[in-house]
């Protein structure tokens, strides 16, 4: 048998209620939240051949939908099949990366990573943010962070232009310090 040699890697998905927000354009089209992250994730899936993926869906409540594997068609379909209130419509970011934290550390991969794709904060759940990043630094596991949301954006009400900021609930502070002090990245995606 011959040893594995690629990453592994988990990705957690947001499912709250404010991933529903239209605030992306694609193709020319206003698209929620959840669409782009689809649509990018999916490509992303495709694109890791040799790696084992996983997904962890959450929201209130956090599930295993793939656990790690090369059947990456797979965790692709579990992506599209994703649905807005799937698992509550709040946010528990250290719930969803504990649950993550947990499978990846099972594994004996070399190179573990979780992937963390969210437009909150923290809002709910049992684990915060900073511990599941003080459990990921521990356990060898690095966290990238991608924060979604427009800064600004223009709205027509009552015939007038007015803009606003969708991206009130996004804590990119604590996605900051979870991706820094777990060795990952923070991203930003605002488009």
């Amino acid at each position: 048998v011959e040893a594995f040699s690629g990453r592994d890697v988990m990705l957690v998905m947001d499912l709250s209620g404010s991933m529903d927000k239209r605030d992306f354009t694609f193709n020319g089209e206003q698209v929620t939240r959840l669409d782009v992250v689809k649509q990018v994730a999916g490509d992303f899936v495709l694109r890791r051949q040799g790696d084992r993926l996983g997904l962890t869906l959450f929201a209130d409540e956090a599930y295993i939908a793939s656990p790690l594997t090369f059947d990456l068609d797979s965790v692709q379909h579990y992506i599209d099949e994703a649905q807005i209130g799937l698992a509550g419509r709040s946010t528990a970011l250290g719930d969803a990366m504990g649950l993550g934290l947990r499978r990846l550390n099972a594994s004996s991969s070399t190179s573990r990573v979780l992937i963390l794709l969210t437009d909150g904060s923290n809002n709910t759940g049992d684990v915060e943010p900073d511990s599941a990043a003080r459990l990921a630094k521990q356990l060898g596991i690095r966290i990238h962070t991608i924060a979604l949301g427009a800064d600004t954006m223009t709205i027509n009400q009552f015939g007038e232009d007015k803009q606003i900021n969708p991206s009130l609930d996004l804590d990119t502070d604590a996605l900051k310090r979870v991706a820094e002090h777990s060795g990952g990245r923070f991203y930003r995606a605002r488009s």
